[in-house]
């Protein structure tokens, strides 16, 4: 990505700025400011980068600053851990603790000089500018000059041998994965995570056919998976008639553990933004799709809406939530940590804590007891989330088993369900990692990570 030619900046910073026309200063200035809210203040990317309701700075930009602003901030965190020991190299001793306005300003430069298509005398030029027009930073634009200009002279030499021998992850994620899936595994993961995935596609028929219209390949999941967009996704063709939605491979996989639905009362909970709620409906089930938040069922009603699908539409707490008659079947996508997402939201083990991940699965423990009451005796139960950790997956769903007399496992059988034999685990569950599903080309491969399991009640 390359700097336009010199024109005024629109900024929404009023910090004090020797020249707030400088070309790519105001871009730069939101991307640190952004960077502190993630790293500092744990805000989630996705909010902060809203067009409509993001951070002030950043929609005080122009369309294509804010493109800008967001490569940068996805690339500072896709690779915090491999930038800060760069940057330690080059400094004589550590950054004091209170330093973050100085330690943003250098990540934001490192990104843009390590990864991204940049003039490094931009970046590093913007940079000192910036560090010079605020008060906190002043003192230490030659710091930032020599420290950036020697990683730039250094980084072909340097960046190999240190992407190779670093965890792109914070402390606790890196210890909690290694933990969950041994070294060599967990190092496939982070590896994973450098990689920005692919877009895939859940399409109402003919995969074929759609994936020569949007330039991708049918994966053996069926679905679409494209690696680079030609258009925004709502310019793409098949969007305004609702032929597809977008869906990660993974995140398709819980509605088909259900199998035969047609004519069933199916109850998606945790429904929004509604991707398994248009699968269950494709499927033939009469679907009653339940969630908390009234913003996040608007956007399903326009999903499903534009799909063409009907669905009744229920705003409520679960752990309150009681239908006139109990459902033949119950899905649970249980809010979660997210962690199985990172490939698309390098943000999470920078906003999430250990101890978020636990609190999260107590709360998923207490939605599945409420969940299971929800369906008919005899009646099937998924259960899934987005989480790497086991704690919020199998885990969890040992320790429901063991403590609910009224719920049996209802494990998947090989073959039954087609393309899904590869994520089978020894107990009947499913359970998906960023480095599965390798298809030869780094850009096209992976999956995000899920766990799903099928219960039945059997009291």
């Amino acid at each position: 990505m390359s700097e336009a030619r010199p024109r005024p900046a629109h900024s929404g910073n009023r910090e004090t700025s020797p020249d707030e026309s400088v070309a790519g200063l105001a871009a730069r200035k939101a991307a640190a400011r952004l960077l502190a809210a993630v790293i500092d203040a744990r805000t989630p990317l996705d909010g902060l980068t809203d067009h409509e309701n993001g951070h002030p700075q950043y929609k005080a930009l122009d369309l294509r600053d804010r493109g800008l602003v967001r490569a940068i901030l996805v690339t500072a965190l896709r690779y915090r851990m491999t930038i800060a020991g760069l940057l330690g190299r080059r400094l004589e001793k550590p950054l004091p603790p209170n330093a973050t306005a100085l330690s943003h300003i250098l990540h934001v430069a490192a990104a843009q000089i390590l990864f991204l298509d940049i003039p490094d005398s931009a970046a590093v030029d913007l940079a000192v500018t910036h560090a010079k027009s605020d008060p906190r930073t002043q003192r230490f634009s030659g710091l930032v000059n020599g420290v950036l200009r020697t990683l730039a002279r250094a980084k072909d030499t340097e960046l190999p041998a240190a992407l190779a021998a670093t965890d792109e992850a914070p402390k606790w994620f890196s210890e909690r994965l290694k933990a969950a899936y041994g070294a060599d595994k967990a190092k496939q993961i982070f590896a994973a995570h450098r990689i920005e995935a692919p877009v895939d596609f859940t399409v109402k028929a003919d995969p074929e056919h759609w994936a020569k219209e949007l330039g991708g390949i049918v994966l053996p999941t069926g679905t679409i998976r494209v690696e680079k967009l030609s258009a925004s996704v709502t310019e793409l063709p098949g969007f305004n008639e609702g032929a597809w939605w977008v869906q990660d491979a993974a995140a398709s996989f819980p509605a088909r553990l259900f199998g035969d639905v047609k004519g069933l009362r199916v109850a998606d909970l945790c429904a929004a933004p509604g991707g398994k709620t248009a699968q269950l409906i494709l499927a033939g089930a009469n679907v009653t799709a339940v969630d908390t938040s009234k913003n996040r069922l608007a956007r399903l009603t326009q999903n499903l809406e534009r799909l063409g699908l009907t669905a009744e539409i229920v705003q409520a707490d679960l752990l309150k939530y009681q239908p006139q008659e109990l459902f033949d079947a119950v899905l649970l996508d249980a809010p979660c940590s997210s962690t199985g997402t990172v490939r698309r939201h390098p943000d999470v083990p920078w906003t999430k804590t250990m101890a978020d991940v636990e609190k999260l699965a107590e709360l998923q423990a207490k939605l599945l007891a409420r969940a299971v009451t929800l369906v008919k005796p005899g009646g099937r139960i998924v259960f899934s989330n987005c989480s790497l950790d086991p704690i919020e997956g199998e885990d969890l769903y040992s320790a429901f088993l063991a403590g609910n007399k009224t719920i049996a496992a209802d494990p998947l059988q090989p073959g039954e369900i087609a393309g899904l034999d590869a994520f089978l685990t020894s107990h009947g569950t499913l359970r998906t990692i960023p480095a599965d599903l390798d298809l030869g080309s780094p850009g096209i491969s992976g999956l995000d990570g899920f766990f799903a399991a099928r219960m039945r009640r059997v009291a």
